[in-house]
């Protein structure tokens, strides 16, 4: 009797979500025989989903591939979030299938009569596959995040937004428009910054990434320092950034990605910036998150920033607030 309940016991404690995926982020499963794996096909999966991440010092690949042959399939088809399933085959076929085996899930289905059939479905949805699971993977973050968040009320009375901001993130600074949260990591630390300007901060039609750069170097000297005097941070000059024009809670925004550095010190890393163009509150919103982990890998703590920043919701009713120093300051400047 006593063998019976515990046996009972432990089927009821694994099947209380027998169909959630704990799968791990940017991973992608490639179920493929091993013969087209180690030839052409192989390739192109490489180069389109293993290629370097634009904005990290070091190269990381966009996704973490793991191979198997097609006959080991089923057993991956929960483990999985990422998966995709490549043959030979009579038709040719490209098809996205979600939540097949698990939930959240991607199964993208591809084959054709030949090798270069399938190079060429590869080649053309390619794209499609990047953005599919990039969003899956934002909202894995977010949907983790969800289980503890700072005070929604701060954020509202500061800055009339809605952010998700996980509570392992500590307030290291608070101004007038101006709010810096950290987190501490084995590696190091992660951090994102809130805080508005003038609309007139980004006014170069033909080169905005030049407004962008001084914007985030005039906060760097307002607010953020290195132990030791005149070590504002600052964008690393060495690597041009990542610039592209995107809509964020339907409104124009900017997204930047490139290197921060302390000057005349040694400590630098990554950092992803999005200037929300805001005209209902008469300020360019920006939230920044940048990560310091010297020798460690980069690419999941900069998604699991940029999933953050893009819970982002303004509300859509103005907020009154008084001229900050730091609209004055930017005011002054120009």
């Amino acid at each position: 009797m006593l063998f019976i309940s515990i046996s009972i016991f432990s089927c009821k404690k694994e099947n209380i979500d027998p169909n959630k995926n704990n799968g791990k982020i940017n991973n992608i499963s490639v179920i493929i025989d091993d013969l087209l794996w180690n030839g052409e096909i192989g390739d192109s999966i490489r180069n389109k989903f293993a290629s370097p991440v634009i904005g990290l010092p070091q190269e990381e690949p966009l996704f973490t591939i793991n191979q198997f042959p097609a006959k080991l399939m089923e057993g991956f088809m929960t483990d999985s979030r990422n998966i995709m399933v490549i043959k030979k085959d009579a038709k040719e076929n490209f098809k996205i299938l979600k939540n097949q085996y698990a939930t959240p899930q991607n199964v993208f289905q591809i084959s054709g009569k030949t090798a270069a059939d399938i190079l060429c479905l590869i080649q053309k949805n390619a794209s499609e596959i990047i953005n599919t699971i990039h969003q899956t993977e934002i909202e894995e973050f977010q949907r983790i995040n969800r289980k503890s968040l700072l005070s929604p009320k701060f954020f509202k009375d500061n800055f009339n937004i809605k952010i998700e901001i996980p509570s392992s993130y500590q307030l290291m600074l608070q101004k007038d428009n101006f709010v810096w949260f950290k987190k501490e990591i084995i590696s190091g630390n992660t951090s994102i910054l809130i805080y508005q300007v003038p609309l007139s901060c980004i006014k170069n039609k033909m080169n905005k990434v030049t407004d962008i750069i001084q914007m985030r170097d005039s906060i760097g000297q307002l607010y953020i320092h290195g132990k030791e005097q005149e070590t504002d941070m600052i964008t690393e000059e060495a690597y041009a950034p990542y610039f592209s024009n995107i809509v964020l809670n339907h409104k124009r925004a900017y997204e930047t990605k490139g290197t921060w550095e302390l000057k005349n010190d040694f400590m630098s890393g990554p950092f992803i910036n999005y200037a929300i163009v805001d005209k209902e509150n008469n300020r360019i919103l920006v939230l920044e998150g940048f990560c310091y982990s010297p020798s460690k890998e980069k690419r999941d703590l900069m998604l699991e920033l940029e999933a953050i920043i893009k819970s982002v919701e303004i509300d859509k009713k103005p907020l009154q607030k008084e001229k900050s120093k730091i609209m004055a300051f930017f005011d002054n400047r120009d």
